[in-house]
């Protein structure tokens, strides 16, 4: 074989000519083919993963082995093995009844046929829900079922739905948005156990939840503020309490202890008008007349005490005076 180029110096009559053999092509095809071979192989023979990631590895389509640790690795090269990156150090995130924009005002989209939900009571509601979820079995997660987080999204619909449509509106709008959460977990986790999705859920939250007209959201809001300030006249009401009992106990305690006083008293004086009773039937016992005669002007000179002078006119013969004070000491001196 000749190839013929025209000399630009001299184009007239000189020309240049290459003799290549066939050898020497076929040499050439074959470097270059061993050569493309090479690079394929050195391309396809290593591939690399980060923190958040593992691998899952086959070898003609059949999973070999999962490498967990990040860095540079190698595997066979022209397809023989095919290698799946699975972001399981990471929580993801699903929007139910809404989708948020990364955007500078974090706009919200609403998407009604997710949101809306019928309570117990058969009222309508609209429920916003955001879910995180981890893949905790890579292998799992991506030959156990088409499209896991899907599954996990409708799965998460049902078990919410089912939860609220066992729950008061009232509850799902105020107070009981702690409990819905409570339960749709336990039934998701249950549920995701059986599947086996190699999916963990991570937490589920009620973005929000409201009545699907502005009326009915104004009279809930009402409610709700009324129910805020029943609930702060509540605990004035039992700062009060805890302010005032202290000082009943107090003064009950000061109660009980000036009764206890006081009983006391009057046991000792009952204790001394026993004694004094006593001693006096003993000197009635010796002397009744003047006894009697004595507690009879005692009593006179208690019952009139400006009196001085008794008259008494005794048998009708005779008047006599008596001083009071005269007697009592005679008494006195007699019954000493």
């Amino acid at each position: 074989m000749r190839f013929v180029y025209p000399n630009e110096k001299n184009s007239q009559s000189k020309a240049k000519t290459i003799n290549l053999s066939p050898v020497k092509i076929k040499r050439a095809v074959l470097w270059s083919v061993l050569g493309i071979v090479a690079l394929i192989a050195i391309f396809t023979c290593f591939f690399t993963t980060n923190e958040q990631e593992q691998a899952v590895i086959t070898t003609f389509g059949k999973v070999t082995s999962v490498v967990e640790k990040s860095g540079f690795h190698l595997k066979l090269p022209f397809g023989i093995q095919h290698v799946e990156k699975v972001p399981v150090n990471i929580h993801q995130k699903i929007e139910l009844g809404y989708r948020s924009e990364t955007s500078a005002n974090m706009s919200y989209d609403t998407v009604e046929n997710e949101s809306k939900m019928i309570t117990g009571d058969y009222n309508i509601v609209n429920v916003d829900f955001f879910v995180e979820y981890k893949i905790s079995d890579p292998v799992k997660y991506l030959y156990n079922s088409y499209e896991p987080a899907v599954v996990l999204k409708n799965l998460v619909q049902s078990q919410v739905r089912s939860v609220i449509g066992a729950t008061e509106v009232d509850a799902v709008l105020t107070t009981g948005r702690n409990e819905v959460e409570r339960q749709a977990k336990e039934s998701i986790t249950e549920v995701l156990a059986q599947y086996d999705l190699g999916i963990i859920l991570i937490d589920l939250k009620i973005q929000d939840s409201e009545p699907p007209t502005q009326a009915v959201i104004e009279a809930f809001k009402a409610v709700e503020t009324a129910k805020q300030q029943a609930e702060t006249v509540i605990n004035e009401a039992k700062a009060y309490q805890n302010g005032e009992i202290p000082k009943a106990e107090a003064q009950a305690d000061k109660l009980t202890k000036e009764a206890e006083y006081k009983m006391k008293q009057r046991v000792n004086e009952a204790a001394q008008q026993v004694a004094l009773f006593n001693a006096r039937y003993s000197e009635y016992a010796k002397n009744p007349e003047i006894t009697r005669s004595r507690m009879y002007y005692e009593a006179l000179q208690e019952i009139l005490p400006d009196v001085k002078l008794i008259i008494d006119a005794g048998d009708g013969d005779s008047t006599k005076y008596i001083l009071i004070e005269d007697f009592l000491k005679i008494a006195d001196s007699g019954t000493n």
